[in-house]
């Protein structure tokens, strides 16, 4: 079995972009309930207004280095929430998406939230109603 492996290893390296990690990262992110969405950066969201087209790691900063990845998530999140639970289950989340697909080893997930998104008034209504 060990000599299977060395084999596979010996055919020759396989790297996986900063990029690969940061959209799987960012849309592990938004799966969980509680985050509205991510934050771009300004530069980042100029880009995608020119260019036309969706970044799907937009908010995600990545830092590969070869068997581990730091990933630092800029996230919006639902009034009324628990922060800290969210942020909790986003770990979790990314963490097992990103060391499921690309086989690194998570080092490190700092999550900073950006900004509360509060509902529209009608929202606000209709749980009132409720």
């Amino acid at each position: 079995m060990e000599e299977d492996k060395n084999n596979e290893i010996d055919m020759g390296i396989v790297k996986i972009s900063d990029e690969v990690v940061g959209v799987i990262a960012g849309l592990a992110t938004t799966e969980i309930d509680g985050i509205v969405g991510m934050s771009a950066s300004l530069v980042g969201g100029i880009t995608q207004i020119l260019s036309g087209k969706k970044n799907l790691s937009k908010g995600v900063k990545v830092n590969v280095n070869e068997n581990s990845a730091a990933i630092d998530l800029y996230v919006v999140v639902k009034y009324g929430v628990r922060i800290p639970d969210v942020a909790v289950k986003v770990q979790e989340n990314v963490k097992r998406a990103v060391e499921s697909m690309t086989g690194l080893d998570v080092s490190a997930i700092n999550i900073h939230v950006q900004n509360v998104m509060i509902p529209k008034t009608e929202e606000i209504n209709d749980d009132v109603e409720e």
